[in-house]
């Protein structure tokens, strides 16, 4: 399918992980891909993942930019309809998190995560939401949160409430765009195996996880960028303010102690 032709896409955090998942499904199936991440370090970043857009026949723009400063998202959106001449989706996708008790928590922790997690996404939708009401032909947005949003996970506080935070965001910028054919929605990835996960856990500890889980796998990049590539597509058309859980059964393996 290619659902994107002649569309842009605009994915932050996108340098590894999920948000160069999405960048490279949403490639896939057309899009050319603003591609955003912090300046790279050790080789990764936002122009690895061009190369690899561009490798599948698509145009690509790297663009270094931290989202929880506004003037820099600001920076970022200006930079992408200078060079491609318009912005039609947006995956709200970059985040941050240090895992801590709250009783043990640095401050400058905290903030870091809800800066980049929580106002990030706020920066990024609002950006996004400004751009598609100006070119005035609809749109769509895409938050990535968690289902960290829904349930408790201890040692994450700030990153928890972030995530809470957005999924909110996502149903209120929903309910305010909807007259502009504006389509908002949220996808809470479950455990997904990624490069970030290795900060807190070893392999053995993964590979134990994936087995605990329903699907018997952990999820992939690619398991989200297919989500967030439906919703993002015109087959999503009457989808808007919804909050997609893409876990392999993570909440559902959750049980009562045995009797």
């Amino acid at each position: 399918m290619q659902r994107f032709e002649g569309k842009v896409a605009l994915v932050t955090g996108a340098g590894r992980g999920i948000g160069r998942g999405v960048a490279l499904c949403l490639a896939e199936e057309g899009a050319n891909i603003i591609v955003n991440d912090l300046a790279p370090t050790e080789g990764l970043g936002a122009r690895a993942t061009v190369r690899e857009v561009e490798a599948l026949g698509r145009r690509a723009l790297a663009y270094d930019a931290d989202i929880s400063d506004r003037e820099q998202v600001a920076a970022l959106f200006a930079a992408g309809v200078a060079h491609f001449g318009r912005i039609d989706v947006v995956v709200a996708n970059a985040a941050f998190s240090i895992r801590e008790p709250v009783i043990e928590a640095r401050w400058e922790h905290v903030l870091r995560t809800l800066e980049v997690t929580q106002f990030g996404a706020y920066h990024t939708c609002q950006a996004a939401a400004q751009q598609m009401v100006k070119q005035g032909s609809g749109g769509k947005i895409v938050i990535i949160a968690s289902i960290l949003g829904e349930i408790v996970f201890p040692n994450s506080a700030a990153y928890n409430m972030a995530k809470a935070a957005v999924i909110h965001l996502g149903r209120t910028l929903s309910a305010e765009l909807a007259a502009h054919r504006i389509n908002v929605n949220v996808i809470n990835p479950g455990y997904i195996d990624t490069p970030g996960e290795r900060k807190f856990a070893t392999e053995e500890q993964i590979v134990q996880a994936a087995r605990n889980l329903p699907w018997g796998r952990l999820g992939t990049p690619r398991d989200i960028g297919r989500a967030v590539a439906f919703l993002a597509s015109d087959d999503a058309d009457y989808i808007t303010g919804t909050t997609l859980v893409v876990d392999g059964g993570y909440k559902q393996a959750m049980r009562l102690p045995e009797a």
